[in-house]
């Protein structure tokens, strides 16, 4: 595999998967934006040269560039150059296009300190309304109440 797509809220947890799988791949990172369609000319640009050693495109937030970024964007995901590995992280997976998912490996991480196990989430399913609203008005953090509201949507899958 030679894209993967890293889905996490955790800046920090992005960025230590990110440094992870670079060693895996024994590659060099070089951190890349692609917010807009002149970023992906110059992107193009970039990996038209010839890599000697291997070498890891990261790109962040892949889920908040343009919709005709991503589209030309993709062109670099079909017809990879040797050596050219690509990262590219996203907050969530709903924003990015699926044909982008589809060409890379996803991988979630989420902050230790965020996730509910599976069986906190079956007893939360269990729980009478009143139990839940006591349960959902102890998590005061945003982030912490996205991973938990995440968690309980997948686990609804998982259980569907």
């Amino acid at each position: 595999m030679h894209a993967f797509l890293i889905i996490g809220n955790s800046t920090e947890y992005i960025v230590h998967r990110a440094n992870e799988l670079a060693k895996q791949l024994k590659a060099k990172i070089m951190e890349f934006p692609l917010a807009k369609i002149a970023d992906t000319r110059e992107l193009r640009n970039v990996t038209k040269l010839s890599f000697n050693s291997p070498t890891a495109i990261l790109i962040n937030s892949i889920d908040e560039a343009t919709e005709e970024a991503v589209n030309a964007f993709l062109k670099n995901l079909e017809e990879p150059q040797e050596n050219i590995y690509y990262i590219l992280t996203a907050s969530s997976l709903k924003n990015v296009l699926p044909t982008i998912i589809s060409r890379c490996q996803v991988i979630k991480v989420h902050s230790a300190k965020y996730i509910v196990p599976s069986t906190e989430l079956e007893k939360f399913i269990q729980m009478s309304v009143g139990k839940k609203l006591a349960f959902i008005d102890k998590i005061k953090d945003r982030g912490e109440a996205k991973i938990f509201v995440q968690n309980l949507i997948e686990a609804s899958h998982f259980n569907l």
